[in-house]
């Protein structure tokens, strides 16, 4: 049966008041990590008009110079100068941070299955939190994530290449970037529409903004053959851009979750990332199910996956384990569920040590998607366990 529908996903710059704050967020639990691996850290920033503010729990052994480094983040995205509406060298940065709770940190250092006499190293830490987490992944790109939310990514990224490279010297840092593709029978077939605003200096013309960005970003990036002459391109629409940043709005950490897995294309258990140590399975956890989805998919058992984990603080093991592969499936969804559980420990300590999660390696993830960043190197994106999926299966 014949089927068409049109998706949407957006991304926004490192510029975007909401990615200051997840990459300050960030670039802390970093520092901390580098000095500290087992170090706590539930951090979360907030900023607007001449200010950052950054809050939350924090339980190490090691010093850590928190305005430094939220200037820092600042000064590399590009607010360096008051005329931007903000400045890293004068913005006022204030902290209020407290230690991990302690009746957390005890269901997180000894799980239920510890206390009941495991003595396994996997059964030794509990999950940090309750809650569900999402991993997705499909065919539509070599990186098995949706199209429209890697084309969005790629456009976001590419507003700041030119702007940091001076090729288009008067754009800003803030910026998004959203794309539009028309599916038949569930295949990308063209796009539909892009939207592109960056801030920008008071000196461009709108007229010179557009030309640039169409030229320099948009058919840089988005395919040829996905274009056509019905294709909509929506660049700076409002007008002018140059309120921008925490002046323009608001940010604030873990506020922009869909940018940062699949685009609103698969579904999202509400937990953010940023700012959180991996025993925080909001984080470790959502990058082990889209490890999960995306072994699955490179394996040939779906052309799409999605992995729902569930679990309850401080118990080890995870209290489900969903696969849904939306008719898609080469078996059905309950033995890729079973496939998954033997190929993949899923208990907290296990995912961090499989993942190598207690290094410093968030900050650089904190803008443009957690996921699909093969770029980076990151081990969640790594297809190494289809071949085990695959054989488990056919035994």
């Amino acid at each position: 049966m014949y089927n068409r529908h049109f998706f949407t996903s957006e991304s926004v710059t490192e510029g975007h008041p909401d990615k200051i704050c997840d990459q300050i967020s960030d670039a802390i639990l970093d520092e901390i990590l580098a000095n500290d691996p087992m170090g706590r850290v539930a951090c979360e920033t907030t900023a607007t008009t001449g200010m950052v503010m950054i809050m939350g729990e924090i339980s190490t052994k090691c010093y850590v110079d928190i305005p430094k480094i939220a200037r820092s983040v600042i000064e590399e995205i590009g607010y360096n100068n008051a005329e931007y509406g903000f400045d890293c060298n004068t913005c006022a940065v204030m902290t209020v941070i407290d230690e991990q709770s302690a009746d957390i940190a005890l269901g997180v250092d000894h799980s239920m299955e510890n206390k009941s006499g495991s003595s396994s190293e996997e059964d030794l830490f509990g999950a940090g939190d309750q809650g569900m987490m999402f991993g997705y992944a499909c065919d539509e790109t070599p990186e098995l994530m949706p199209m429209t939310a890697s084309l969005s990514h790629q456009l976001a990224k590419r507003l700041t290449e030119v702007r940091k490279s001076g090729l288009m010297p008067y754009l800003r840092p803030d910026g998004k970037s959203q794309v539009t593709i028309e599916f038949e029978n569930d295949q990308p077939k063209r796009i539909e529409a892009v939207v592109v605003s960056s801030q920008h200096s008071s000196e461009v013309s709108m007229e010179q903004l557009r030309k640039d960005i169409m030229e320099n970003v948009i058919l840089k990036v988005l395919p040829a053959d996905m274009m056509d002459d019905n294709t909509k391109f929506y660049i700076n629409p409002t007008g002018r851009f140059i309120i921008g940043g925490p002046q323009g709005d608001s940010g604030l950490t873990g506020r922009k979750i869909i940018v940062d897995t699949y685009g609103g294309y698969a579904r999202h258990g509400g937990g953010c990332f940023s700012g959180k140590d991996p025993t925080k399975v909001d984080r470790s956890a959502a990058y082990a199910a889209r490890y999960a989805a995306k072994n699955v998919v490179a394996a040939g058992l779906a052309k799409k996956c999605e992995v729902q984990l569930a679990y309850a603080i401080g118990v080890s093991k995870p209290v489900s384990v969903m696969v849904d592969t939306f008719d898609t499936g080469v078996y059905e969804d309950e033995k890729i569920s079973e496939a998954i559980q033997h190929v993949f420990d899923l208990r907290p300590a296990s995912i961090i040590r499989e993942l190598d999660l207690r290094k410093p390696i968030y900050k650089k993830l904190a803008a443009y998607g957690h996921m699909g960043r093969e770029e980076l190197g990151v081990k969640w994106e790594q297809t190494d366990k289809a071949g085990a999926l695959k054989e488990y299966l056919e035994s």
